[in-house]
């Protein structure tokens, strides 16, 4: 695709610079140089899974007794670590950063390419470089899921946008495996399919039907396999997930949070997530502003919801938020608008992004003691 190598080589310069400030920062410590890419918070969960598979680990929480279970985890990350890790003989580490690192790559492009189609290649460009830029963007050099996720959700919303109906729905039905949040994807295409369907009075070709069909099939049925052995079908999988405190509450918890966090104050990864989480909400009115494609606007939409209506830790809200990029795409036209005035007006923000993007980095995997 013309200028994808361009888009590309950005996003791997700045993801590249945040590693190597990550080692920099282990090596001055007296750590191993690429400490806590691999092992880090979820990521043992995940590669536990790889290698013993599931329910073979469980962890009891000693202030409340809720007992974490691994079914709270989606089974496409951990499959592919212990696919790769066979096929090449890697550890189990190696192969988790490959696959992360693989997909951030395979996002990247995906990304750049709903830019260039709707807007053209300088749009393009500035929407992969401002996402590889974000605060907590470190999360793609991980071993974590954001970036297999985005990767699918980003090439299946591109086939809607290009009426490739079984490749969106494959693609979003394996999203559903990845993470909790990856039935946005077929909530997108679902939405999508249905307004082509009554737009057309039912007279849309064969495959719109099926892909809007299989896209949601990762999702459900991971939830009702969990149900299954929990031995509660529907409501099994969200018993799981409520021992980690992670549920819908309609944003009670968040507003419960932003009022203790005015009151008391909080390390710094607490202001930068609510900052993070308000400039969120303000894109999203921006980005329906803009009219871009409803398969965009339900897709980030869906994931802006759930972050902010979903209970958990506050500090990973930035997290989940990355592969709502849809979000980003004022900023990547505002960009592009400045570069064609006068590139400094582009270049001075931008390296200030990454910057910030690098450092916070750094100190999240180095430093910080709040989980991702």
């Amino acid at each position: 695709m013309p200028g994808a190598a361009q888009a590309l080589a950005l996003f791997a310069a700045i993801r590249l610079a945040g590693i190597g400030a990550i080692a920099l920062a282990n090596h001055l410590a007296g750590q191993p140089l690429f400490k806590g890419l691999a092992h880090s918070w979820d990521s043992r969960w995940y590669l536990h899974i790889a290698v013993y598979g599931y329910g073979t680990h469980v962890h009891v929480l000693a202030a409340t007794g809720a007992v974490q279970r691994d079914w709270a985890f989606f089974p496409l990350y951990p499959g592919l670590i212990r696919a790769l890790s066979t096929v090449l003989l890697l550890s189990p580490g190696a192969a988790a950063l490959l696959v992360a690192w693989s997909a951030a790559g395979a996002a990247a492009y995906g990304i750049y390419a709903i830019g260039r189609h709707l807007y053209g290649r300088a749009v393009g460009t500035a929407l992969v470089g401002v996402w590889a830029a974000l605060p907590c963007s470190v999360v793609l050099g991980i071993a974590y899921t954001e970036s297999l996720l985005t990767a699918l959700a980003a090439w299946s919303l591109y086939a809607v946008l290009t009426g490739r109906w079984l490749w969106a729905g494959t693609l979003a039905a394996l999203a559903g495996l990845s993470r909790p949040t990856g039935f946005a994807v077929a909530a997108a295409v679902g939405v999508v399919a249905v307004q082509e369907i009554v737009k057309r009075r039912g007279r849309v070709p064969l495959g719109l039907w099926i892909g809007a069909a299989i896209a949601p099939l990762g999702w459900v049925g991971f939830v009702l396999w969990v149900g299954d052995h929990t031995g509660d079908l529907f409501g099994g999988y969200f018993t799981v997930q409520r021992a980690w405190d992670s549920r819908f509450d309609f944003g009670l918890g968040s507003l419960r949070f932003v009022k203790a966090l005015l009151l008391h104050g909080g390390r710094v990864t607490y202001p930068l997530a609510l900052v993070v989480v308000a400039a969120a909400v303000l894109l999203f009115c921006l980005l329906c502003v803009e009219r871009v494609p409803l398969a965009l606007v339900v897709y980030a939409g869906t994931l802006l919801l759930i972050t902010v209506g979903g209970s958990g830790p506050f500090a990973s809200k930035p997290r989940f938020l990355l592969p709502a990029f849809p979000l980003l795409i004022p900023l990547a036209l505002a960009f592009a608008r400045s570069w064609r005035v006068r590139p400094r007006n582009a270049v001075l923000p931008g390296a200030a992004l990454v910057m910030v993007s690098v450092i916070y980095g750094t100190y999240l995997v180095t430093a910080g003691h709040t989980p991702l």
